[in-house]
């Protein structure tokens, strides 16, 4: 049984790495699929992701919350909103990586935690601790510093980072499962996506007809892009701690900042390595206060365990499982 266990444990790391690997390496893969303007990109990944999602469905097995969902407008409605809220960040991503952004793209994915946290306190009304508060007013900081850095407000980063902490607070309220949110969202964007590609082709400005097949192959592409790295994730959010996601997805906003920086050769004037590094520090003091306040949690349910011990066959460590795991370390969009 422990042998299993670590042995979950350890697939759960590939398949976590695996996936933020992939987000964190998607930079690559946008530029590719030029001379298609970033709506364009977006539609076909509208498009083939329902694809994608449902073969997912068929071999997993899963069609039971589709007839839930169906009967209840208010939480179809917020998947709606869910909806409109990626399609949203997943165009800017696009643009903004197309565009020769792909560093403030990264900055928006680093900042989202502190956006998250804020949008808890003023709409949730969460309390936050004093290091929380600590955290949010440094990345308050960065943003200013970033803002005369760039001579303008970061907007692509700011857009990401709102764009994304809404995806989660009402993905959080629908609760659905990765796979099965996807392929709710993807639905409702399906027909206005397939709406704007036929009327693309007719206006002879499409791409996936005129550039050969290989760029057709590319564009339907998308919904593996799409697809395979949820499929990662979700595999390791069964099999590994929450605060293990939570540390692994940075991974994503450094491959990505790091591609910006070393491969597109994008510019990092002192005062943006000034704003960065701010960023930086704030996720360093969330990370430390979250993995200290996971510690004193887990003492405090050793102090209150029962000291009679268990019985052999469940005493083994078992995959602790991760129904919020979504909802608590959300996948990136871009």
């Amino acid at each position: 049984m422990a042998a299993q266990s670590k042995g979950e444990h350890r697939i759960g790391l590939l398949n976590g790495f695996a996936a933020y690997g992939m987000w964190g390496l998607v930079p690559l893969f946008w530029p590719l699929l030029k001379p298609a303007g970033a709506v364009e990109v977006l539609a076909h990944r509208m498009v083939w992701s329902l694809g994608f999602v449902g073969i997912a469905l068929v071999v997993l097995r899963r069609w039971a919350w589709a007839g839930e969902l169906l009967r209840q407008p208010r939480k179809l409605a917020l998947v709606a909103v869910a909806a409109a809220v990626i399609a949203v960040n997943w165009g800017v991503y696009i643009w903004a990586v197309n565009n020769g952004q792909v560093v403030e793209a990264s900055l928006g994915y680093f900042i989202n935690p502190l956006v998250t946290i804020a949008m808890g306190v003023l709409l949730l009304k969460e309390r936050l601790r004093p290091v929380q508060w600590a955290a949010v007013g440094v990345g308050f900081t960065a943003v200013l510093v970033l803002t005369v850095g760039y001579g303008r407000p970061p907007w692509i980063s700011l857009c990401l980072a709102f764009s994304f902490a809404t995806y989660g607070l009402v993905k959080k309220k629908v609760n659905l499962g990765g796979i099965e949110s996807l392929a709710a969202e993807t639905v409702i964007l399906f027909l206005p996506a397939l709406g704007y590609l036929l009327w693309l082709g007719a206006r002879g400005q499409s791409t996936f007809g005129t550039e050969g097949t290989g760029h057709a192959l590319l564009l339907a592409s998308t919904g593996l892009v799409t697809a395979l790295p949820l499929v990662c994730f979700g595999a390791a959010a069964i099999r590994v701690p929450l605060s293990t996601l939570g540390l692994l997805q940075y991974m994503a906003p450094v491959f990505q900042f790091l591609l910006g920086v070393l491969y597109f050769g994008e510019a990092m004037p002192p005062e943006r390595w000034a704003g960065f590094a701010l960023v930086w520090l704030a996720l360093s003091l969330l990370t430390w206060d979250a993995l200290r306040t996971a510690r004193r949690w887990g003492g405090a349910r050793t102090a209150k365990a029962q000291p009679e011990p268990a019985p052999a066959a469940l005493s083994a460590p078992v995959p602790e499982a991760v129904p919020e795991a979504e909802a608590v370390a959300p996948k990136p969009a871009g």
